[in-house]
């Protein structure tokens, strides 16, 4: 089974595993996933990525293009390397912070998550992927329908643009003020109202919709 591989991931110890162990690769621009084999896309993350993935939200943006393929897997690499549920790791995230995004993963986006130790191991891990697919015969897609996001999701997914504002924060000021209009013409002392936006938060949240655009 082909094994399809982004072209940013190139000059990556994995693809040099994978073509060492006689794998058939085809290097592609993917929009979405790291690998794609069969019709299962993969993403792989190192620790300090997913952190700092984490951190921009743009992990969130990557799980939402995954949601696209029938089957999708999260490769975190290099677990035994570092300490990742660990309130000093490398973006200080705390480390419940960590394991909740985990969660996430597994029951909010259908994801599940491998550990690999190293480059080798997530390359065997995908080879091994590869084998399996070849036996059921599966024909790999590049191609898949994208799935559309609903309205709250993309509601959602605007509030959740703004700086300190996550998914569960965004959630509870759409029900609080019903319309992507009304949080935006609330006021500070309003939008602090939710215990999850403090002060300096909401203040960031009001001074970031009112500042002039400077290109």
């Amino acid at each position: 089974m082909k094994i399809i591989v982004d072209n940013r991931e190139k000059n990556s110890l994995v693809l040099a595993e994978l073509i060492s162990g006689c794998m058939e690769v085809e290097l592609r621009q993917l929009e979405v996933a790291d690998y794609i084999i069969g019709d299962t896309a993969i993403e792989r993350k190192t620790i300090s990525d997913f952190i700092s993935s984490m951190m921009n939200k743009r992990l969130l943006q990557q799980l939402n293009g995954l949601q696209q393929y029938p089957n999708r897997l999260v490769m975190i690499e290099g677990i035994d390397e570092h300490e990742f549920y660990n309130d000093k790791n490398e973006g200080g995230i705390h480390a419940n912070a960590i394991r909740g995004m985990i969660l996430a993963l597994i029951f909010d986006f259908a994801t599940p998550v491998i550990f690999t130790k190293d480059s080798a191991d997530s390359a065997k891990f995908l080879m091994v992927l590869a084998k399996r697919f070849e036996k059921k015969n599966r024909e790999t897609g590049l191609n898949p329908k994208r799935r559309a996001k609903s309205v709250p999701e993309q509601q959602q997914f605007i509030i959740e643009g703004f700086p300190g504002i996550g998914p569960v924060t965004a959630k509870n000021l759409l029900k609080r003020f019903r319309t992507i209009k009304a949080i935006i013409n609330a006021t500070p002392e309003e939008l602090k109202k939710e215990k999850k936006l403090n002060s300096k938060k909401a203040k960031i949240f009001s001074e970031l919709i009112n500042r002039v655009y400077k290109p």
